[in-house]
């Protein structure tokens, strides 16, 4: 018998966050064992050759320390793409993915209402994408001591939670869409195309000045604008965990009464 639907739903996840914990802490730990060789190079020379528009948008002017070095190679792109397609691809399965395979009629029978069943199912999501963080803390820090990369504590574990609140936030948008229409394909394709979206509209935004007021609507710069590897997390950063809560919420009531394919 289930205990619950959230414990139920952290040990379904539990080895492909081991897999995916392994593969984020090796790509932090190998391009940390370059830094080494890449801080001994003509750093200067090399920058000037970049156009001033990537310089700008890649954060490649602070690639002389440890920690612009981390946030231009990893933060700026890699490490967002892990957290959103981690997140992306747990929430659309969740409550979409069991309904399609037709394992969600057994948690219909249970005595829980489906409001508590589709927050467990977040809370279970926000626990695995905190996890991955976690992982992506230690590795980080850990790797700075091992290369000498000179990242403190506390820029580790914001760079790692701006991680998490973007990785989160197009979960929990994943869920909520899958939830609402019980269709994990579609879940996945439309979180997955807004997290697209949100990287062009930050990239040309970037870029072209006219539209430089807009880039504080896309979550890359909420979450990477200011390292994010750094001493301090800015106040909008937390807009993304607010706009993923808030998807969910929209998502609760539709799937309290929607007919579920079982």
């Amino acid at each position: 018998m289930l205990a619950n639907v959230f414990t139920k739903t952290l040990r379904d996840q539990r080895r492909g966050l081991i897999a995916w914990g392994i593969g984020t802490c090796l790509t932090v730990v190998i391009m940390a064992a370059i830094w080494p060789s890449f801080s001994d190079m003509d750093l200067n020379s090399l920058l000037e050759q970049y156009p001033d528009a990537m310089k700008d948008l890649f954060n490649v002017t602070d690639m002389t320390t440890g920690a612009g070095y981390l946030n231009a190679e990893l933060f700026s792109l890699m490490l967002p793409a892990i957290f959103i397609i981690f997140a992306v691809s747990r929430g659309a399965r969740l409550i979409a993915g069991e309904e399609e395979d037709g394992t969600l009629d057994l948690l219909a029978t249970m005595p829980v209402s489906r409001r508590l069943v589709l927050l467990e199912k977040g809370a279970a999501l926000a626990i695995g994408v905190g996890v991955l963080a976690v992982v992506l803390f230690a590795s980080t820090w850990l790797s700075s001591l091992a290369f000498g990369l000179d990242i403190p504590v506390l820029n580790a574990l914001n760079g790692a939670l701006a991680m998490f609140f973007i990785g989160l936030e197009f979960g929990l948008v994943a869920l909520a869409l899958g939830a609402a229409t019980g269709r994990r394909g579609f879940a996945a394709g439309v979180a997955g195309g807004l997290a697209g979206a949100s990287y062009l509209l930050y990239l040309v935004a970037q870029l072209v000045d006219s539209l430089h007021p807009l880039r504080v609507a896309s979550p890359f710069y909420q979450a990477i604008s200011e390292g994010p590897i750094g001493p301090s997390l800015p106040l909008i950063a937390w807009t993304m965990l607010v706009v993923g809560l808030v998807a969910l919420a929209a998502a609760v009531p539709v799937f309290d009464r929607r007919d579920l394919a079982v």
